[in-house]
């Protein structure tokens, strides 16, 4: 009888230990579900389409209101691709006018304006803030050709693309 007794009262402590080892794994599955339903109402991203920028005139390049250039490139400092892709820029800005527009400051910044050299205009700081806001860029880098009014003719987000674009015109 002792062991009947025994085997009753061990068989309803592992009842009990299953009961609570269910409702732990509930409450993590809400937990999970409820994550689940949070990030299923987030927002999702469209892709970036550069193309839609053809057609749109750019602001004023400076105070004096000069002529834009052929080839404009916005490049972020914390942005690997823009490292890059600088260099190939510097070697097609050396073919006619060109301008980079450089978002953000510091050490990277600097790195960026070095491989980009003298071969093309600079704009930094508040400036380069004030283009990419004006011309609606939503990716880095992106490379816009341009014709002598402002009007975008062409524009990707990769140099090789938009080369090959302006060459079939």
């Amino acid at each position: 009888m002792i062991f009947l007794i025994a085997a009753v009262v061990l068989v309803g402590i592992l009842c009990l230990f299953d009961l609570v080892l269910t409702f732990a794994v509930l409450r993590r599955l809400r937990e999970h579900t409820a994550e689940l339903e949070r990030l299923a109402g987030s927002a999702r991203f469209d892709s970036y389409n550069p193309g839609a920028l053809i057609g749109r005139t750019l602001p004023p390049v400076g105070a004096d209101g000069g002529e834009w250039p052929r080839l404009v490139a916005f490049f972020d400092v914390s942005c690997g691709a823009c490292h890059e892709h600088a260099p190939r820029f510097a070697d097609a800005a050396r073919t006619g006018t060109a301008m980079a527009v450089i978002s953000g400051d510091g050490e990277k910044a600097g790195d960026l304006i070095g491989m980009i050299g003298g071969t093309a205009r600079v704009a930094t700081a508040e400036q380069a803030d004030r283009l990419v806001k004006a011309v609606g860029i939503e990716a880095f880098p992106t490379f816009l050709r341009v014709d002598p009014d402002g009007t975008i003719v062409g524009a990707d987000t990769e140099l090789d693309a938009l080369a090959g674009t302006a060459r079939a015109r």
